[in-house]
């Protein structure tokens, strides 16, 4: 039998993933500040606060996909930023492919995940290897989805998914940086941790506890 993802436990990831963006703003400012403006992680504890009163106070009344649409456009209104409006997106582009849905099965997140990959691609317009966020999402999508797709309990497949993020994110540790304002600190972004890729580690870390 599928494993079923009800709309209580949407609700409940998303209000888990908002928590630890709030705890976690002294670490991925401190990760940001070596790369770039240094402001990541204030504006991640923004957009987390506004996740958790949008997940405390909205009733899904059936529609996952929409409640997440409405989930990015609430990240997007907290966090006014280039890494704000990547989080809207994702959040926005996953809902999409399950609008209309009460719940769902493992099939249905890796068509949101790879959905919110594709997202978060084209609006940022980075490509693997340029040391962003998208050095750890596609990895991960694209692992989740191979291990969905392979029959592998949901739990497993995230920790598959957790795993490849955390590698995309060491691969990328060496290089410099070639996006946005960490790309102007030039050769000294090698070597440090981009804040972008951790904060996605952090955020699948917390999807996936329960």
């Amino acid at each position: 039998m599928s494993e079923i993802v009800t709309s209580e436990a949407v609700v409940a990831a998303v209000m888990r993933v908002g928590q630890t963006l709030v705890e976690s703003e002294d670490y991925l400012t401190s990760l940001d500040q070596q790369m770039g403006d240094g402001d990541l992680g204030i504006t991640l504890s923004k957009i987390g606060g506004a996740l958790v009163e949008f997940a405390g106070g909205t009733p899904v009344d059936g529609d996952i996909g929409k409640w997440l649409g409405k989930a990015g456009m609430a990240a997007n209104k907290a966090g006014s930023s280039s890494f704000g409006t990547l989080l809207a997106t994702a959040f926005m582009r996953g809902g999409k492919v399950v609008a209309g849905k009460a719940e769902l099965v493992p099939a249905d997140l890796a068509a949101m995940f790879t959905a919110a990959d594709a997202g978060v691609q084209e609006r940022g317009k980075a490509q693997l290897g340029d040391k962003t966020v998208v050095d750890a999402l596609h990895p991960a999508a694209l692992a989740f989805a191979a291990a969905v797709e392979a029959g592998d309990p949901l739990p497993a497949a995230a920790a598959t998914a957790l795993r490849s993020a955390e590698m995309g994110r060491d691969q990328v540790t060496p290089l410099r940086s070639k996006i946005g304002r960490a790309s102007w600190v030039g050769e000294r972004t090698e070597g440090k941790v981009d804040a972008g890729c951790e904060a996605l580690v952090v955020m699948l870390n917390a999807l996936i506890s329960s």
